[in-house]
């Protein structure tokens, strides 16, 4: 009895060990943190999404240094997910129809160079992959214009702080009126042709 428990106990531990093996990482830049953080939420496959800082030059960052525009920081969401449920290639194509990718340095209502939109690859794979997908987006593109978001190398992430994470269900009125206001999901169906 005893050994058919380790060996179930094993079982159950290479089990987990294989599980998180799947877990793969994905950072995005994408506008308001608020409204991507809502958006990948509701994929089936991300597991977490944590709003934050990337991309610039001061260390430890506030919300009220980066959205003042000088710290080079843009405000991204680091989403982890389980790649058996999806893959990094069908994130892409999620991030991809929740942004505008025709205008720099902004997204909606929001200006500045802290609201640009950008992929954040975390390996070579995720280069190729975000690549790829530029390149596809670049043939196929339902809207006229050059595209302006960037592809760079995951730098050192930030978490925003605790008020900003998960503000779309603490404060679920504002953020409606404020994502209604920014003309968020307006502009969306325009560039997508929704």
């Amino acid at each position: 009895m005893k050994f058919l428990l380790l060996t179930l106990l094993s079982m159950l531990s290479l089990s987990a060990a294989a599980n998180a093996q799947n877990i793969q990482v994905a950072t995005f830049a994408g506008g308001c943190f608020w409204c991507l953080e809502s958006d990948m939420d509701k994929v089936s496959g991300v597991t977490k999404t944590i709003s934050g800082y990337m991309g610039g030059h001061l260390k430890n960052p506030t919300y009220k240094q980066v959205s003042a525009g000088n710290t080079g920081h843009t405000e991204v969401v680091q989403i982890t997910f389980d790649a058996d449920k999806i893959s990094y290639a069908e994130l892409l194509k999620v991030f991809w129809k929740n942004i505008d990718p025709s205008v720099k340095d902004q997204q909606f209502c929001d200006r500045g160079s802290q609201y640009r939109s950008a992929i954040f690859y975390h390996d070579e794979n995720q280069k190729t992959l975000a690549m790829e997908s530029l390149k596809n987006l670049e043939k196929n593109k339902p809207f006229k214009g050059q595209i302006y978001t960037e592809i760079n190398m995951v730098q050192e992430f930030y978490d925003a702080e605790d008020y900003h994470q998960d503000y779309y269900k603490k404060n679920p009125i504002r953020y409606k009126y404020y994502r209604f206001a920014c003309g968020r999901d307006e502009r969306l169906k325009q560039v997508w042709n929704n």
